[in-house]
């Protein structure tokens, strides 16, 4: 249902917040709490009495304070931020498993830098060494994600219209 599409929500600094569903977008703008960014060139929302274009931004009329989301560290949350792929070899159709960069046994710890996505032979392969002494190069430095990597990964495609907000370029 059209109603249902996601649009996204900015704070009143243009700082992404979450997607709401356009109905909710529509509410905001109908009670003057929104105002419209980018709207769908394809679609407009139509009424016995009023016509709007369909938003597919929305910008807040006021700052919202909104205490960061804590994103927690987890295997799929690992799996997610190295995009199911393996950090080592950079293959994506075999198993995966979460491989700590400086082995526990050694003091490596759990923690967003010390974990990434592997596959099974590439962890074998490694075994309990760090990636230097088993000559294994990473593909990129592990990072804890921010919370728009989540924005974009929890709601799938991400819209042309929301890349210039979301800090994304192609």
């Amino acid at each position: 249902m059209l109603i249902n599409r996601q649009v996204l929500l900015l704070n009143q600094n243009y700082e992404p917040m979450t997607i709401c569903s356009a109905r909710k977008a529509v509410i905001l703008l109908y009670l003057g709490k929104a105002e419209l960014v980018e709207q769908h060139k394809s679609f407009v929302l139509r009424s016995v009495s009023l016509e709007m274009p369909f938003p597919s931004v929305v910008r807040l009329g006021r700052f919202i304070s909104v205490p960061r989301k804590r994103i927690l560290l987890s295997r799929k949350n690992i799996m997610k931020r190295d995009r199911f792929s393996c950090q080592y070899c950079g293959a994506s159709t075999k198993p995966l498993t979460v491989d700590h960069i400086l082995p526990r046994e050694r003091g490596g710890l759990d923690s967003w830098d010390n974990l990434v996505a592997a596959c099974e032979p590439c962890n074998s392969k490694k075994g309990n060494r760090s990636p230097d002494e088993a000559n294994m190069l990473l593909l990129k430095i592990p990072k804890k994600p921010n919370h728009l990597f989540f924005i974009q990964n929890f709601f799938g495609t991400v819209e042309d219209h929301w890349k210039p907000y979301l800090f994304l370029t192609d």
